[in-house]
């Protein structure tokens, strides 16, 4: 007797199934287990700059989430960065500076013997924070002009009430407090970009502190100063309580993330100005730029345009322009690839992340310098997929084409702007007037922005949220570097990616497992069916 087609048909159904949810689970397993483009990519190790690391860290993440690209990158100080670039104990570095060949504060010359290029990576305004509170509220919109800020980390100034700094700030009672001036204790480019400003700026008072007149990478610590190690380092020291009374010289970003504000600094054309994204892209319009891409800035502290922040100015990466026994041509693709990134998706969290996003004149000499890279292709970054906000994909201007204008309250002279600055402007505000803070410009509950203050009136915002935590030598004792807004889970995707292999297995899997709940009832039916005709 022939078998019914219902027996001869269970078994393959039976079979045909198990295959579809094992092949369906080993899908979605190996999905889980091996990030997007993982074998493309060799692990690459960079050293350098504490004021470029909360950019640099968040877009690590990123690529790492996004593409499985391992990037490693400590920040040890600008000058570390160099000597260990110079020394190929690493594959690149990020600095402030250049190379010194004949450091003019006496240093070791920095000769590399293998080639290299300097790379703008992001922007960025080198601000002052500070911790003083008045009548038990915290000040969070402190004005300082260049020479107030001169005398103070040269030791001229040494209390807040001091008369010039009284000058600067007419809507505040200023405190009868000692000053205490946080400086770097390791080699930075903070501190170069810093007294390079000073130098330049303000040449007499800078040369009565120190006596050369130049710039340095190592500050000469003096007077009442305390020398703290990193960005961390000193950032940290002021946001802690025995910090009240202290100011330091520090990248944006690391305001931002401690919740604390930044002193407004005195422009070119009389306004007090904050370190924002617009205001340093606005300054960097001005900057002259050598050949190999290093940055003159003496016509950005001098800008006559009332919206620039005078101490705006950029970072490079020190990328290698040829293999050594270190550095390979598969390190080189990788190095590209994330360089790629940086400069345009990258870019679009630089706002966020305390900095301020390349202007389209650097974003294509970068490119330039990305397709010297062994293991580039000889390829840079495409202008019109780049996905940077500072130009449009025709490369025309954007951001500092639409940065506002100064209110009229940071004009100089009798009045003043009530609203808080820094990372004390975007955290949340106490409104009860008790503890650290007072009644916030931005709670509703004292003067809206761009108001000016009441004359011997007593500062605005609080800060608020959590912040990392240091002991008094700056060692950080609880938190991180995490800047606040920029979480990994939402990771940009270069332009050009396209869907990545596990991307393609996760629809595969979605698609095998929809077969594995459908395929079932409609075989089952079709075999009763058939079981009937036979």
């Amino acid at each position: 007797m022939t078998p019914k087609p219902r027996r001869r048909i269970r078994p393959l159904l039976a079979a045909a199934v198990s295959a579809v949810v094992l092949a369906s689970l080993a899908v979605v397993g190996g999905a889980d287990a091996a990030p997007a483009r993982a074998d493309t990519y060799t692990p690459i190790t960079g050293t350098g700059s504490t004021w470029s690391s909360n950019a640099l860290d968040q877009w690590r993440k990123n690529v790492a989430a996004n593409y499985g690209m391992t990037v490693n990158y400590s920040g040890t100080g600008s000058s570390a960065g160099r000597r260990d670039f110079i020394s190929q104990s690493v594959d690149f570095a990020v600095s402030e500076i250049p190379f010194q060949a004949a450091p003019e504060d006496g240093s070791i010359p920095e000769v590399p013997t293998t080639g290299y290029a300097y790379m703008p990576i992001v922007a960025g305004g080198t601000s002052f924070m500070y911790n003083l509170q008045i009548g038990g509220k915290r000040v969070t919109n402190l004005r300082l002009s260049g020479d107030s800020i001169t005398k103070i980390f040269t030791g001229a100034i040494t209390n807040w009430n001091d008369p010039q700094l009284a000058a600067d700030n007419p809507g505040l009672a200023m405190p009868d407090k000692a000053i205490v001036p946080v400086v770097r204790s390791d080699g930075s480019g903070s501190t170069a970009q810093f007294t390079l400003w000073m130098s330049k700026q303000h040449p007499a008072q800078w040369a009565s502190y120190f006596p050369s007149g130049a710039m340095t990478s190592q500050y000469p610590v003096g007077g009442t100063m305390k020398a703290q190690n990193g960005s961390l380092g000193v950032a940290g020291y002021v946001s802690q309580g025995y910090g009240e009374g202290a100011i330091t010289y520090v990248e944006y970003s690391y305001a931002k993330n401690a919740g604390f504000p930044v002193a407004k600094v005195l422009n070119n054309s009389g306004y007090y100005i904050e370190p924002k994204a617009t205001s340093v892209a606005v300054g960097l319009l001005s900057a002259r730029i050598n050949d190999d891409l290093t940055q003159i800035l003496d016509d950005v502290y001098n800008s006559p345009d009332p919206r620039t922040y005078p101490l705006s100015s950029y970072s490079y990466m020190i990328v290698p322009t040829e293999t050594t026994t270190t550095f390979t041509t598969a390190k080189g693709t990788t190095l590209a690839a994330f360089a790629r990134y940086m400069l345009c998706e990258g870019q679009q969290q630089a706002d966020t992340l305390g900095y301020s996003p390349l202007p389209l004149n650097l974003v294509q000499a970068g490119s330039t310098q990305i397709a010297r890279i062994p293991g580039a292709g000889s390829i840079g970054v495409d202008v019109s997929t780049c996905n940077n906000p500072t130009f449009s994909a025709d490369g025309s201007n954007a951001l500092a084409a639409t940065a506002p204008q100064p209110a009229a309250c940071d004009k100089q002279g009798p009045d003043q702007c009530t609203t808080g600055t820094g990372g004390a402007a975007e955290t949340p505000t106490d409104t009860t007037g008790s503890g650290n803070g007072g009644t916030s410009a931005d709670a509703g509950g004292a003067a809206a922005a761009g108001a000016p203050a009441a004359a011997a009136a007593a500062a605005g915002t609080t800060t608020g949220g959590a912040a990392p935590v240091y002991d008094e030598n700056g060692a950080l004792v609880s938190g991180g570097t995490a800047v606040a807004g920029a979480a990994v889970s939402s990771p940009f995707t270069l332009p050009d990616a396209g869907m990545g292999p596990q991307q393609w297995l996760m629809v595969a899997a979605g698609v095998l497992l929809l077969g594995a709940v459908i395929v079932p009832p409609l075989a089952s039916r079709r075999l009763k069916r058939a079981g009937r005709d036979s």
